[in-house]
């Protein structure tokens, strides 16, 4: 990876808790830093505070169109991409909900506009290598439902958290196998355990173990050459048993692409 200083991020979900913490502390670095949220006032406010060379970009993740949206406008900027840290998301709260495009919600933000995001962004990434994909998932796993993966059966808010953040991880071990050879590494990690963010009402982690963790998968020159892997923290761990079906993650690229087909380049 280049120094620090010459790296441009994009950190999705970097208006609050971990994605701030990480902005902040990746700016402070010399990164320029690309700072995504939904919310205009909460974005300018993170850029005064992180300062640097940062710059905003607003899109609703639950938007497939906003979503593309976000990409064609990062890289009409920006040429080259050192790093894409999928970190947006949503919690376990509320009833179930369905995205603009008629998804269900969490599966949408936590996954398939991540998803989306990167397909789209594949082309700087790989043109910047070496670089870096790092997905923001989480501990809490549950293994995807292919004959009811929108959850219209036996709904709880947990089981959708958890389903997507298994999501990501199958993309991750997906993506690693189709970049083999090209210099872009794609990793997810559970970065620490009910950090203090919006998301958690009692933490026991503190942000800055979360931040920690993830900043070494953005930086670390020990990861080089370290791809497909899932990390508890600083460690590698192992995933929910479906992670490592080959034929779980052909049927997940094959509904993410169905799903989000109309919105592809």
């Amino acid at each position: 990876m280049r120094p620090i200083d010459q790296q441009t991020i994009l950190i999705t979900g970097a208006t609050d808790g971990l994605g701030r913490a990480l902005a902040g502390e990746l700016a402070a670095e010399g990164a320029t830093v690309l700072v995504h949220g939904r919310d205009d006032r909460r974005g300018e406010e993170t850029l005064k505070e992180i300062g640097g060379r940062a710059s905003w970009y607003r899109a609703d993740l639950s938007s497939l169109a906003e979503t593309r949206a976000l990409a064609e406008a990062v890289r009409a900027d920006h040429p080259r991409l050192d790093v894409l840290v999928n970190n947006a998301g949503i919690g376990t709260e509320g009833p179930r909900r369905e995205s603009a495009d008629g998804h269900e919600l969490t599966f949408q933000v936590n996954y398939l506009s991540g998803y989306l995001l990167t397909r789209l962004l594949l082309p700087a990434l790989t043109a910047s290598a070496p670089a870096r994909i790092v997905n923001v998932s989480s501990l809490g796993q549950t293994a995807i439902d292919f004959d009811d993966p929108m959850i219209t059966r036996g709904y709880s808010g947990t089981r959708a958290y958890c389903q997507s953040k298994l999501a990501q991880i199958l993309f991750t071990i997906d993506l690693a196998a189709e970049l083999a050879g090209t210099g872009v590494t794609a990793n997810a990690l559970h970065p620490a355990t009910y950090m203090p963010t919006k998301m958690v009402a009692s933490p026991i982690s503190t942000l800055e173990e979360g931040v920690r963790a993830t900043h070494r998968l953005v930086t670390d020159p020990a990861l080089d050459e370290v791809s497909g892997r899932f990390f508890d923290g600083l460690r590698e761990s192992r995933a929910d048993e479906q992670a490592y079906d080959p034929r779980a993650r052909a049927r997940l690229r094959e509904l993410s692409e169905r799903l989000t087909s109309s919105t592809s380049p």
